[in-house]
Parts: C-alpha cells; sequence; structure tokens
C-alpha cells in the first residue's frame, strides 16, 4: 500500500452533522495518498462522532483533531500545523469532491510533486434551485503546462481563483506565514490571496473537483449574515490591503493586475454591503474604509476607486441610494456568490 501523503485536506466542522456525511464520504476516496484532518471546531451536536466513524472506518486516511470554538480561521490554523501532506486542501463541511475529477488532481500532482499551486475549476450549487455554475480558467492559463504567473493571461471580469479552486503545496503556506484569525468569516479571501506572490510555478486542470454549496440559510455570502458580520468584512479587506505594497512588492505586472482586481472586488462587496444597510452609522464605515486606504496609499487608492466596479457603486450612491441593491445583485451575478 502506497503510504505516502500526497494531499491534507482540511475539512473544518462546528456543528456540521447534517451535511458532513456527504463531505467525508467524496474525500475518503482519495485514497492512502490522501489524509483527511476533520477539525471538529467547539461543536455542540454529532460532529465529533460522526468523525469518529469515519477515523474508525478509514484509519489511514481519517484524523481527528478536536479544539475550543475559534471559528473557519481558526480550524484552518490547526490543519495547516498537523498537517503532513505535500499538498493542502481546505474543504468545508457543506461542500464536497467530485470523484472523477478528484483522481485527476491527485494524478496531476502526482506527476507534478514540486509545483507551488494547482488551480482548478469548481462549481456553484444553488440549494435552492437545484442549478450549478462552472467558473472555468481555461481562458487564463493553459491546461497541464507548468507556468508562472508572467505566463498568466488577463481574466474576464467574473473571474476570481478562489479558495475552491486552488491546491497549494503545504511548505509553501508554511514560508509565507499563513496564519488566519480567529472568529472571523471571510477568511477564504485571505486563503486565496495571501500566498500568492510565493508562488513560483503553477498548473491548470481543467476540471470542477469542487462543489460549493449556495443558498444554505445561515450562510455567511447571504445579504442579511454580511450585513450582520460586515465589520469582519472589512477586517478581511483590510488585511489584504495591508498585507503588500502591490506596485512595490509585485514585480510581476500581471500578478499585479491581479492582485489589484481582487482588492477592488472585495471594497465593491463591502462598501456595497454598508451602503444598502441603510443605516448612516454603517454608511460612514464605508467612508472610513475609503479614507483608511487613501491614507495608506494615494496610488492604491486612485486604482480601486477608480475600478469599474467601485465607480458604478459610487454613481449609484450619488444619484439614488437604492440603486445600489441593484448593484449588490449585479455583483452577486458577476461572481455568482449568492
Amino acid at each position: 500500500m502506497n503510504k505516502i501523503k500526497r494531499l491534507s485536506i482540511v475539512v473544518p466542522s462546528y456543528n456540521s452533522q447534517d451535511y458532513l456525511h456527504l463531505c467525508l464520504d467524496t474525500v475518503v476516496q482519495g485514497g492512502p495518498e490522501v489524509e483527511v484532518i476533520v477539525v471538529d471546531d467547539g461543536s455542540t451536536d454529532n460532529t465529533a462522532a460522526i468523525a469518529r466513524e469515519y477515523c474508525d472506518r478509514y484509519p489511514d486516511i481519517v484524523r481527528l483533531e478536536q479544539k475550543e470554538n475559534g471559528g473557519h480561521g481558526s480550524a484552518v490554523n490547526r490543519g495547516l500545523e498537523v498537517a503532513t501532506g505535500a499538498y493542502f486542501k481546505v474543504v468545508d463541511s457543506d461542500d464536497w469532491l467530485d470523484p472523477a475529477d478528484y483522481q485527476s488532481v491527485l494524478s496531476m500532482l502526482r506527476s507534478n510533486p514540486h509545483v507551488d499551486l494547482l488551480i482548478t475549476n469548481y462549481v456553484y450549487e444553488y440549494s435552492y434551485n437545484g442549478k450549478h455554475k462552472v467558473m472555468r480558467y481555461n481562458n487564463v492559463f493553459p491546461e497541464g503546462k507548468v507556468i508562472s504567473w508572467d505566463d498568466m493571461r488577463s481574466f474576464r471580469f467574473d473571474q476570481l481563483m478562489l479558495m475552491h479552486s486552488m491546491f497549494y503545496r503545504t511548505d509553501l503556506l508554511r514560508q509565507c506565514g499563513l496564519k488566519l484569525p480567529e472568529h472571523t468569516f471571510y477568511v477564504d479571501n485571505l486563503v486565496a490571496y495571501l500566498p500568492l506572490p510565493y508562488v513560483q510555478s503553477l498548473i491548470y486542470l481543467d476540471c470542477s473537483p469542487y462543489h460549493y454549496l449556495i443558498g444554505r440559510e445561515g450562510q455567511s455570502v447571504n445579504t442579511q449574515v454580511m450585513i450582520k458580520r460586515i465589520d469582519q468584512q472589512i477586517k478581511v479587506t483590510r488585511m489584504m490591503i495591508e498585507a503588500y505594497d502591490v506596485f512595490k512588492d509585485i514585480k510581476c505586472k500581471s500578478l499585479r493586475q491581479y492582485m489589484l482586481f481582487y482588492l477592488s472586488m472585495m471594497v465593491a462587496t463591502t462598501v456595497t454591503h454598508l451602503y444598502i444597510a441603510e443605516d448612516k452609522t454603517l454608511s460612514s464605515k464605508a467612508d472610513e474604509l475609503w479614507d483608511y486606504i487613501k491614507q495608506s496609499d494615494k496610488k492604491l487608492y486612485t486604482e480601486l476607486r477608480g475600478s469599474f466596479i467601485n465607480l458604478c457603486i459610487d454613481l449609484a450612491q450619488k444619484i439614488n441610494p437604492r440603486i445600489l441593491a441593484h448593484s449588490l445583485n449585479l455583483i452577486k451575478r458577476i461572481y455568482k456568490f449568492s
């Protein structure tokens, strides 16, 4: 039996008893090359008991880590601390992997054991209507070829590399010092953004292993939930802005443009939710965010404020704040996150 752990899959789990079975049923299909680390983040339901069942059934694959509740980022941190696989992947407990495409990923990692980042497509699964949307990158990357960021083509306006599409080399994440804040939502953006300048080699596989469930009640991307947790969205956005001086630190032009694009989307999403709440206290936080960016980096401020999506938001806010609700729907349609 092959004992090499090629891939560590971390499954952050908090009160996940209703959907953890589906997730684990798919991730264990990686076989002995994979370790599945279920991180029980202080659950009060049967999450740990379910995980133990899989530990008993798949003792060479599944392990359980239990900790006090610290939030999604804290669970990812624990997983990264104990991971032994050459590559690292987070699979949220309400999501799942397609078995055939999962095997294609393992085959690609087997053939390219030193690449820093493997990028794949992923699928949005909409629970409320049974539809799905595949997010592809075949217009951006050549398939099956090890490249650098210099070889990357332009992204469309509706594309971002999210955590769901990325398989990082584990040592690279440790090298870049990735540590996510506790009790904070939206940290998946940090996983998708912070390690990018450390990536020297990447490869794209045109398949769709990750299925991301959208529409579950109370989900963090729900509009009302995002408004309620907007301080956490602001915190993550500021952490991304503070991580790099993109004009000085990022030498590769194509990577710099992509990172600016990502930041513009984060700011646009944040300020739109602040404005549509129709709460003067929250609206003032949008102005505070822009002031913070301007004081931190005037060049970055000019770039982000002048991006197409933020220009549209500014215009809508000046004409009629209620138009912003339609702007938010536009953002959602573009980025397919709800």
